[in-house]
């Protein structure tokens, strides 16, 4: 360093030049400090508006929100310190829900979210059934129920607000309560929410339907204009929307002399054959 504070090249005693990821040497080049941090926002602005970046945006599916943090682990540490680690995670873990309600509310959004990847729903289907969750636990109706119960029930009822095609036994299928139990929390919350849960058209069972059964797309194609004149004639109105689907499918493939039986067009959609040749019949 120089007499008067300036800090010196060590190879030629040269002057530096701090620049924003580097300090060189002006006489020789030598590259004397690096700093490949970039301190500069992580995202451009595109408008006028100012705005800050302060971690990951709020969820409602999660029970602080996503403001929490968490522990990570490090396979690669002494056992000594993967074990103190791992009983900082649970005390950790514990700290986040401090009370009863926040405990539940937890355990419910992560079978909701479980519940979203096993029938692959979009996100803000996962929002919205945590948020009506969230509702009936304020609401005080998990007295007598299980949590596991009225979290499939939300997820159920949220399918059926935005008319996601996913059967009751569908939904009963990836869930840890029973068929009966599911109806009863479903109607729990249809009583006191006044749910606007209008039917499902067939039509939004048709694609998965058809991919499951191998159908070609003429078949499909078919079906749904087959759904469009059942809804018109008022064919659909009582029965179940799957079955109306799998009806529609059946006999667009008899039409264009695909084989499927009604065994086959039935079990896709989990009703009876009895039910499917009964809509078979009304729509020829």
């Amino acid at each position: 360093m120089h007499a008067s504070g300036e800090q010196l090249c060590p190879e030629c005693r040269g002057t530096l030049r701090t620049g924003e990821q580097e300090t060189v040497c002006t006489d020789c080049g030598l590259v004397v400090e690096t700093d490949r941090i970039d301190r500069g926002p992580e995202w451009r602005s595109f408008d006028e508006d100012e705005r800050d970046r302060t971690g990951a945006p709020l969820t409602p599916a999660r029970h602080d929100m996503g403001l929490s943090t968490e522990i990570g682990r490090d396979r690669n540490a002494p056992a000594k310190k993967r074990r103190r680690f791992a009983r900082l995670r649970t005390q950790h873990h514990r700290a986040n829900a401090p009370s009863k309600v926040a405990r539940n509310r937890r355990e419910a959004f992560i079978e909701i979210r479980r519940m979203v990847g096993r029938l692959s729903l979009p996100d803000p289907i996962r929002d919205r059934a945590c948020v009506l969750f969230a509702s009936a636990q304020e609401d005080d109706l998990l007295r007598g129920r299980s949590i596991e119960g009225i979290a499939t029930a939300a997820l159920y009822a949220i399918c059926r607000i935005a008319g996601v095609s996913r059967t009751l036994a569908e939904v009963a299928a990836v869930s840890r309560v029973d068929r009966g139990r599911l109806k009863n929390c479903y109607g729990v919350l249809n009583r006191a929410f006044d749910l606007e849960t209008g039917p499902i058209d067939p039509a939004e069972y048709l694609p998965r339907f058809a991919s499951e059964l191998g159908l070609e797309t003429n078949v499909e194609r078919r079906a749904r204009e087959l759904a469009a004149r059942a809804a018109d004639e008022g064919i659909t109105s009582g029965r179940n929307p799957a079955g109306v689907a799998a009806a529609c499918l059946y006999t667009a493939a008899r039409e264009s002399d695909v084989s499927l039986t009604q065994r086959e067009a039935a079990d896709v959609a989990d009703v009876a054959a009895a039910t499917l040749r009964d809509t078979y019949h009304q729509l020829r």
